[in-house]
């Protein structure tokens, strides 16, 4: 029996962290995907030939929900709980909860917000559909700081791992 930290074994800790960022990674897409899909259908219900160009805007949010279930995998993998092998103490574990909350929060707001950009740029489109290019960059701003929280979870649990495992 591995100690327990607040009352959780370690394994508890982890797997509430990645579960954290699976659920606000997912949350974050849902809200940020059904933004911009709203406008996207108003879009494409007056032209339905601007569909192609307008839904990877409506698509973009839904990577912040694929972050999270990355992160999530990562600690299944990383920490033995898909073998049945955990042997985090429970501050380590809670050390797991804490590197999964970077991609857990960010990928919720990011995704909300890139959803609300990609509404604003399927403005782009639907007055200039030639410059469909342009309209995708500004959502893409957004997504660098979702991507950059991913990083920063999977650097902290490679490090945990290391150190733990």
């Amino acid at each position: 029996m591995t100690e327990a930290f607040w009352g959780l074994a370690g394994a508890d800790w982890a797997l509430m962290g990645g579960g954290f960022a699976a659920i606000l990674g997912g949350i974050g897409s849902a809200i940020g995907i059904t933004i911009a899909s709203g406008v996207v259908s108003g879009i494409v219900t007056e032209d339905g030939e601007k569909f192609g160009k307008l839904l990877p805007i409506a698509a973009m949010p839904g990577t912040q929900g694929i972050y999270g279930f990355i992160s999530a995998v990562l600690v299944l993998i990383f920490f033995g709980i898909f073998n049945g092998d955990v042997a985090l103490e429970g501050a380590a574990g809670f050390k797991v909860f804490l590197a999964c909350q970077p991609v857990a929060w960010l990928c919720l707001i990011t995704a909300i917000y890139q959803g609300r950009t990609g509404a604003a740029a399927a403005g782009i489109v639907a007055r200039r559909s030639e410059d469909s290019g342009k309209a995708l960059i500004l959502p893409a701003l957004v997504e660098t700081y979702a991507v950059l929280s991913l990083i920063v979870t999977i650097l902290m649990m490679l490090g945990l791992s290391a150190a733990y495992m």
